[in-house]
């Protein structure tokens, strides 16, 4: 009996292990340019905010990612586009490119204005270029947000 359980074990592993799957999709992430964006003109603090960007495809192997939000300072935040591009050598990446849109989720978190950098491209030495909004909170706003306890103090988030 132990001998035929562990040909069985034997016979199992080998099956498990001669198993191949075929994950060789090759492809790279890469930074889409930003044509546009639209944006609220101020901020009310607290609030969340769907964000639109006009995105470049350049071909059919490159298809819509993501967004990379990087927080630079405070209220500082760096928007890249990202890609993926196959890299199937079977399917030639062919199109002239077209614009495409594409959202994002934005909470107000901080009462100050908040400067987003979106990367547009490279220019000719190289160095990356940025479209540059910068979108005030609501003033106001804060005193209808701000919630308080029992007692009356102010409760704030972080």
């Amino acid at each position: 009996m132990r001998r035929v359980f562990f040909l069985l074990l034997v016979a199992s592993f080998g099956l498990i292990t001669s198993c191949e799957i075929d994950d060789d999709v090759n492809y790279h992430f890469e930074a889409l340019q930003v044509k546009s964006v639209e944006m609220p003109e101020a901020f009310d603090y607290g609030e969340i905010y769907k964000i639109k960007v006009t995105y470049f495809r350049p071909n059919n192997c490159t298809f819509f990612e993501g967004f990379d939000v990087v927080k630079e300072d405070v209220t500082t935040r760096k928007v890249v586009t990202i890609g993926t591009v196959i890299e199937d050598e079977e399917e030639e990446c062919t199109g002239t490119g077209e614009d495409l849109v594409a959202t994002f989720n934005f909470e107000v978190l901080y009462d100050e204005p908040y400067l987003f950098r979106y990367w547009t491209g490279e220019d000719t030495n190289g160095e990356p270029t940025y479209l540059e909004i910068t979108v005030p909170v609501n003033e106001d706003s804060l005193a209808i947000i701000a919630p308080t306890n029992e007692s009356g103090t102010t409760i704030l988030k972080n």
